[in-house]
């Protein structure tokens, strides 16, 4: 009996001793679309926010406190985004890595900032996410007036004299990169044929590619996500339509060509210069292939926002969250991506978007950003 007490007290005193390690964790939080039809990118995003924590802990953790990682589920949709931020600030949890989609970013944004969390996006292009003067907000990622530029100048260089075509799915995202490519082809003295919208979610597309069809567009440019595009391209393939597709960069992701099968060959899209090419990257790509994971997409890019977070921290030698933006935005980091630096709004200083090609058998590689 004495010796059942004695276990019980080691047993009830590891658990306490357990529960305390715990609770000295610093945890922080990754949140995107794990399910939904974007959640192909939700994955890309918990796939880096694991390897990084994992990464990150086996180094010592952060000021000598290990990491853990709370996953949240948005699906895309903004009222769940604003659900997610506000469950993430009422835990306390400094951080976030998220959103994917601009749509939620946004929304979810005015939640952390009232929540004092500090929030990096790997993903949210919209120029808005970083216009509203937010103290809490940073991406690691591009914005669409950038890539609506190389979009337009590519398609301006190589098509033309040719009927061009814009799309878009009237989401935060989809319309503000069809808004920004259409600007700039506009002022490169480019005027579109047709000029449409559709909604997101939308399964048939044939009376869109009727028209374009009827006007012989020779390019279309979509404003939009992977699932729609893909099935937009197969619908065009079926009515004889050999018109190129271009997208931004919600298509770079393998699921794409498993919608379209082999019609997904020459079609188009912008993204930032592959990172799983990058020196920086080299190990990191190595230890994700290991486990049988392609970092493609934005899961280097979640990496890399996990990466600024915790040197930042380091640095300011505290977790608070106003404290750490203060030096993210004061000062340059190492990452997969290389180095970063961020201006006064929480945008990276320098960013280049160029222009891939997908393939008959499902890749995509980068061809030469100015089109030649």
């Amino acid at each position: 009996m004495k010796s059942l007490k004695l276990i019980g007290l080691a047993f009830g005193a590891s658990i306490a001793l357990s529960s305390a390690a715990f609770a000295q964790d610093v945890t922080i939080a990754v949140a995107g679309p794990m399910t939904g039809g974007e959640s192909a990118f939700g994955r890309q995003m918990k796939n880096g926010a694991e390897m990084a924590v994992a990464d990150l802990n086996a180094a010592g953790g952060v000021n000598g406190k290990k990491l853990a990682l709370d996953v949240e589920d948005d699906a895309c949709d903004p009222k769940q985004a604003r659900s997610v931020a506000e469950k993430i600030a009422g835990a306390k949890i400094p951080f976030v890595a998220g959103h994917y989609c601009s749509s939620s970013s946004i929304p979810a944004s005015e939640a952390y900032a009232d929540g004092n969390v500090l929030q990096i996006t790997p993903a949210s292009t919209n120029p808005l996410f970083t216009e509203r003067k937010l103290w809490n907000v940073a991406r690691v990622c591009g914005r669409d007036d950038q890539q609506g530029l190389i979009a337009a100048q590519f398609i301006a260089k190589n098509f033309k004299g040719k009927n061009i075509a814009i799309l878009n799915d009237k989401t935060t995202y989809g319309k503000g990169l069809a808004d920004e490519t259409k600007k700039a082809l506009n002022k490169a003295g480019v005027t579109e044929k047709m000029n449409e919208s559709y909604n997101k979610g939308d399964k048939d597309f044939n009376a869109i590619v009727s028209r374009l069809k009827r006007d012989n567009i020779d390019l279309v440019f979509v404003g939009g996500y992977h699932q729609e595009a893909g099935l937009i391209l197969r619908q065009m393939r079926d009515q004889g339509l050999k018109t190129v597709l271009m997208a931004g960069d919600a298509m770079n992701d393998k699921e794409f060509a498993s919608i379209t099968g082999p019609a997904a060959e020459g079609t188009l899209f912008t993204f930032g210069p592959d990172p799983r090419n990058k020196p920086t990257a080299k190990a990191i790509v190595e230890k994700f292939k290991a486990k049988n994971i392609d970092p493609e997409g934005y899961t280097l890019y979640t990496y890399a926002a996990m990466q600024v977070w915790t040197q930042a921290v380091a640095k300011a030698k505290t977790t608070d969250p106003k404290k750490v933006m203060e030096t993210i935005k004061g000062g340059e980091w190492d990452t997969v991506l290389g180095k970063l630096s961020f201006d006064a709004k929480g945008d990276i200083k320098v960013i280049d978007y160029v222009v891939y090609k997908w393939d008959a058998k499902g890749n995509y590689a980068e061809i030469n950003p100015k089109g030649s």
